[in-house]
């Protein structure tokens, strides 16, 4: 697939096709305890592209779990990512309805950098105690 851009690319890291299902979480008082499924369209060592049919809007945290073993790229994603209870937090940056009824929704992952200088400490906080509540 050689292709030329226009514009700058402003990508870090380089996108790999990746079609596989996806189970995700909305990290939201309401929608934290559903596992919900998708599938991903590309991934990269700093996020996602996967198509899903619940809507999210912008800057929400979403809690993913994919196979993340059959790509090598994941080693080092997983070095820098949030990982929480064997899947990737990461936050939504782009939604482009698709008129099927689902959403290609771009999300990047969190770090673990990120986790202590942002507000998304007190979120997965907030995860983490729902998890614990549901297994109860």
């Amino acid at each position: 697939m050689n292709r030329k851009l226009g514009g700058q690319e402003r990508r870090e890291f380089l996108r790999l096709e990746f079609f596989k299902p996806l189970s995700y979480k909305i990290c939201k008082k309401k929608t934290v305890s559903t596992l919900l499924e998708g599938y991903t369209s590309n991934v990269s060592q700093a996020g996602i592209l996967c198509n899903i049919r619940n809507r999210v809007k912008k800057d929400d945290l979403l809690w993913l779990c994919f196979d993340r073993s059959v790509l090598d790229i994941c080693e080092d994603m997983e070095k820098r990512s949030l990982i929480y209870q064997n899947g990737v937090v990461g936050k939504v940056v782009r939604i482009a309805p698709k008129g099927n009824g689902t959403y290609e929704v771009g999300i990047k992952f969190v770090t673990r950098e990120e986790k202590n200088i942002t507000n998304i400490f007190p979120k997965s906080y907030f995860i983490e105690k729902q998890m614990k509540n549901a297994k109860k």
